[in-house]
């Protein structure tokens, strides 16, 4: 039976690759079977694509367009993609098969296969109400204490785990879109949309006894956030989900998940060259407003959009830099902090002038995730990053009002064992926490940092877990703020998924308390009192 092959369309290579097989004297192009091709499509869509880009032209990752990495090689490629690098790409010999990473690096020698696009139309079809709103309960049908729940991405396993707070027990676990990035709540707290990287969105409500999904739909093939309309007559209205792609955002219809509106980001950046992949980063509401920040990422620009009139619809575009990824809003909720990127920076806005006020050189790769805003004895309010570029936490002042001499400025800085993803405190901890989850090592991936806030030193090294091909990673804290959850995410594949676990601190002396255990590759966690209250 003959074997399918699809080739790379460029010329000049010295030796062919297919899938499994090795060097050949003949110069060739690399080639994967049409079965290996698709597998490494799919692979790279769930754990490349959101720092390489479909396309492939990079962003936070480097470009993996055929002109560079055919410059690399394969047994170069498949070094890189195992163990990782300490600019932050993790390593993938506990996440790909030695297979897969042959299959991977040749797939990326290869041309990129166009991507669809996503009518609104297609939208519709995809949308279903599993509960009508008028069905909804009229009161918690359990007596949990629904407001100190803690929501976790079981991120493989394309589900979101509830467990109640107060009683460290899963109260149950929710189909959702696959890995999903971003939960975000109603402004009462009682419902929460998810966005899965497979653009796939959900509501779900924890009043039901269990919680479940009452609605979804899917507004893209590759996503990212998720945000509520929470000002004024338009509060719980509107939910708008950002696209990676297409490269786009979509306004739908809060109790009901239908589709309403799609708006293209593609444009011209900040270089003033024009991007056909400028993804929606991160939205995010605006407390003071009736507007969403969306942080475009490769055109290094912070659109506000109002929501208050969608036929007329009104977006202001801030310049920033490339490229833009997480942000938190400082105490006031009126300044909005975000990473760009590529260009080292934490970026400031003002959401009430709806413009920019300051750009910081932090460190490389900077990275909040959902960030901490805390007192230091010396510049007052501040917020910090860790990056993923580095093992630094970068910390600035931001308090313009109170503390004019040391707003957007460097009060400190601080090294890590190596590159982190989040960074979260609360202000009854008189600590900071911050993990190392980007660095190669199990010693320091397994870690995270513990600094004092009134020293702004680290003064622990907490080793989270010892478990084979584990990571620690996210810290979020209980709804008065006593305790600080961690998760232990074990990667290897299914047979690794249910030994994921999470970790219990005390916030103030940071004693172990408990282990929660059965849980699918944890990563992200949403306390419900604290999201809903903007405590960072």
């Amino acid at each position: 039976m003959r074997k399918t092959i699809i080739a790379a369309t460029a010329v000049g290579m010295a030796l062919a690759f297919t899938s499994g097989a090795t060097p050949t004297a003949q110069a060739a192009e690399p080639t994967l079977s049409e079965a290996d091709f698709e597998e490494a499509k799919t692979l790279y869509f769930q754990r490349c694509a959101g720092c390489h880009g479909v396309l492939r032209k990079g962003a936070t990752g480097k470009s993996l367009e055929p002109a560079e990495t055919r410059k690399l090689g394969q047994k170069r490629l498949e070094k890189i993609i195992t163990l990782g690098t300490e600019g932050g790409m993790n390593n993938f010999d506990d996440i790909f098969s030695k297979d897969q990473i042959k299959k991977m690096a040749t797939y990326i020698q290869m041309e990129v296969p166009p991507p669809a696009e996503m009518t609104l139309a297609t939208m519709k079809e995809r949308w279903k109400v599993l509960v009508k709103p008028e069905d909804y309960p009229k009161k918690p049908m359990h007596g949990r204490n629904w407001e100190n729940f803690f929501l976790v991405i079981l991120r493989d396993a394309g589900k979101l785990g509830i467990i109640d707070g107060d009683k460290k027990e899963v109260v149950t676990k929710v189909d959702t879109g696959y890995a999903v990035h971003v939960l975000k709540e109603s402004s009462d707290g009682r419902f929460w949309y998810t966005m899965g990287r497979d653009g796939k969105m959900t509501k779900i409500d924890l009043w039901m006894d269990p919680p479940q999904v009452v609605a979804e739909t899917q507004i893209a093939s590759d996503a990212r956030d998720v945000a509520v309309s929470h000002f004024g007559k338009w509060k719980d209205k509107y939910v708008i989900g950002g696209g990676y792609w297409p490269p786009h955002f979509v306004i739908l219809d809060a109790v009901t998940m239908e589709p309403l509106k799609v708006v293209s980001t593609r444009g011209v950046n900040v270089d003033g060259e024009y991007v056909n992949e400028a993804r929606v980063a991160a939205v995010y509401n605006t407390p003071n407003a009736p507007t969403w920040i969306v942080a475009v990422k490769e055109l290094g620009q912070l659109w506000q959009v109002d929501y208050s009139d969608l036929d007329n619809l009104r977006i202001e575009q801030i310049n920033t830099h490339k490229y833009l990824h997480d942000g938190f809003f400082d105490p006031t909720l009126r300044y909005f902090q975000i990473a760009a990127n590529a260009s080292n920076r934490m970026e400031i806005m003002d959401s009430v002038t709806r413009k920019g006020v300051a750009s910081i050189e932090t460190g490389k790769k900077p990275h909040p995730g959902p960030g901490a805003n805390w007192v230091d004895p010396k510049c007052g309010p501040v917020a910090g990053t860790v990056h993923l570029g580095e093992g630094k936490i970068t910390v600035w002042g931001n308090d313009p009002k109170g503390h004019p001499n040391q707003a957007w400025k460097i009060c400190y800085s601080v090294k890590t064992d190596g590159p982190g993803l989040f960074i979260r405190t609360h202000p009854n901890s008189p600590y900071v926490f911050a993990d190392q989850t980007k660095h190669p090592e199990p010693e320091i991936q397994q870690s995270i940092k513990v600094l004092d806030k009134k020293t702004g030193k680290i003064v622990k090294t907490i080793r989270v877990s010892k478990m084979e091909k584990a990571l620690a990673v996210h810290s979020e804290f209980n709804h008065d703020g006593s305790e600080v959850w961690v998760s232990v995410w074990v990667r290897g594949g299914k047979k690794n998924w249910s030994k994921g676990e999470i970790v219990v601190y005390d916030s103030k002396t940071l004693e172990e308390k408990a282990r929660i255990g059965g849980l699918e590759t944890p990563t992200g966690k949403f306390n419900v009192y604290n999201r809903k209250h903007h405590v960072t």
